[in-house]
């Protein structure tokens, strides 16, 4: 029977550490190896000990054979390694390593309660904070289930008015708000992660809402989560100043739902990455369900480490294109329903004609001028809202140019300049030609013999053909969907 912890284990498990460390790099051995202590040898058996049962499974599974492997190299009769759960560190006169079952984990507890101390755990420098020691309190459970009330602290609440029955569904959205609803609805997930992105103001946080809305309506015990990209990283700088950095671990990794919204804003902030890309995979390997948004597609996340850009592709991508006049249209009825006052037609039609940008402007500008009627007293007229909006009026007006189309499509899909008034008709050059012709029609005032005239001279029904053909390859060719919808965000900021 083997003595409590002495030199020898001390020793052995000292080059073992080094060995980890040197195959597996500092960040793993930091996050995932550096918190196990080896506490009992017994035999051809080695106990090692791990703050929580989450560790645990993620050490068995990732690492158990390699610290088996390099105990072995170190000590030949060693042929087996036990992992069992301990909040932290044990006085190891407290156990008896002949109480071992035939699984390798203890049969027994520790004769008295055993004395918890602070444990070498270095988390990753977190942007502006220090690193910290981490440490429990004397007990508090390591393996905990976060209550809804610690879960509201850690997120951000859902908003009780973006719901589905508020969300109003047209052709720009109608594929993300089906994969929402899917999302919400299944205990298991379809796809995971489910990653929406789109310009600013089209929806992708109302539709994050709605789908914690409808998941817990469905289930009332599912533990969801929603929250920033800023709140994510606020939230793990916290814990690491108050050295409660499992803590976080813990609470992130035990939820059944967690929303993710603007993903892009952990972009170059590298430790914060680091915990989210552990935080992802874990709860993948759990069976949550993953929620993520963004403004733009997994792969244009300039910023993001490419094992993360890759994983958030995992699953499914929906993109929420800009609006069209009949979605703005419906979006304005829905929302004068919803102030409970009757707007004229033509008052709706003009908002939905000039205010093309996004949702959010859109509602409130129409919040603008129902408000300034009911204040003074005047019902809603276009005079009214050309009066009120005068200012974000102004700002729709903005036209691009036909020069200015052309230099983002050139760019976009890498050719020359040359190459929009060339007589080339090979498709790598030709489609990319009537996409600008495409655009050049939907964003300028310009007739088509003028478009034409701009791309070397051509025939107005060149023009009209380009249009047609490039509306209807938009619905049958979703990545040229996608580089159309790309294009009119680039173009319209």
């Amino acid at each position: 029977m083997a003595g409590p912890l002495g030199a020898e284990l001390t020793q052995q498990w000292s080059r073992v550490r080094g060995l980890l460390r040197a195959e597996f790099g500092d960040t793993a051995y930091s996050t995932w190896l550096r918190p196990l202590e080896a506490i009992a040898l017994d035999g051809d058996r080695v106990l090692i000990v791990v703050p929580t049962q989450f560790m645990r499974d993620w050490v068995v599974n990732n690492y158990a054979d390699r610290i088996r492997a390099h105990w072995t190299s170190v000590n030949p009769t060693v042929r087996s390694v036990a992992l069992d759960v301990r909040p932290a560190r044990l006085d190891p006169t407290r156990l008896d390593p002949a109480r071992l079952d035939d699984s390798g984990r203890l049969a027994g507890r520790p004769a008295t309660k055993p004395r918890i101390v602070a444990d070498n755990v270095r988390e990753a420098h977190a942007e502006g904070a220090p690193p910290a020691v981490e440490s429990r309190e004397p007990g508090k459970a390591a393996d905990r289930q976060a209550g809804p009330a610690e879960l509201a602290e850690f997120g951000a609440g859902l908003d009780p008015r973006f719901t589905f029955d508020t969300f109003i569904v047209g052709k720009p959205n109608e594929f993300a708000v089906a994969a929402a609803e899917r999302m919400a609805l299944s205990a298991t997930p379809p796809f995971n992660p489910l990653f929406l992105y789109g310009g600013v103001g089209l929806g992708k946080t109302h539709l994050m809402h709605a789908i914690g809305w409808r998941a817990k309506q469905n289930d009332p015990d599912r533990r969801v989560v929603y929250l920033s990209a800023e709140k994510f990283m606020y939230q793990f700088v916290r814990a690491i100043r108050q050295r409660d950095t499992m803590g976080f671990k813990e609470m992130f990794r035990s939820v059944d739902l967690l929303m993710v919204d603007d993903v892009q804003f952990i972009s170059g902030k590298d430790s914060t990455q680091e915990e989210f890309f552990h935080t992802f995979n874990a709860l993948a390997e759990r069976g949550s369900s993953i929620v993520i948004s963004a403004d733009r597609s997994p792969s244009d996340l300039a910023g993001l480490e490419e094992r993360i850009r890759s994983r958030l592709g995992w699953g499914l991508v929906a993109d929420i294109h800009p609006t069209t006049y009949e979605l703005r249209l419906g979006i304005l009825q829905a929302k004068a329903e919803q102030l409970g006052v009757e707007v004229e037609p033509e008052v709706t039609e003009f908002l939905a004609h000039r205010i093309t940008s996004n949702v959010r402007e859109l509602e409130g500008a129409l919040n603008r001028i129902v408000h300034q009627a009911t204040l003074i007293r005047r019902p809603v007229s276009i005079e009214m809202a050309q009066d009120v909006l005068r200012d974000l009026l102004r700002s729709n007006e903005r036209r691009v140019t036909i020069e200015e189309i052309q230099r983002a499509v050139v760019e976009h899909f890498q050719l020359k300049m040359a190459d929009m008034s060339s007589t080339r008709r090979a498709r790598a050059v030709a489609r990319p030609r009537q996409v600008a012709m495409y655009l050049a029609k939907q964003l300028t005032p310009r007739s088509l013999p003028e478009i034409g005239k701009k791309f070397g001279n051509r025939d107005h029904t060149t023009v009209m053909h380009a249009v047609k053909q490039i509306e209807k390859l938009c619905e049958e060719d979703r990545s040229l969907a996608d580089d159309v919808a790309a294009l009119k965000r680039r173009l319209a900021g």
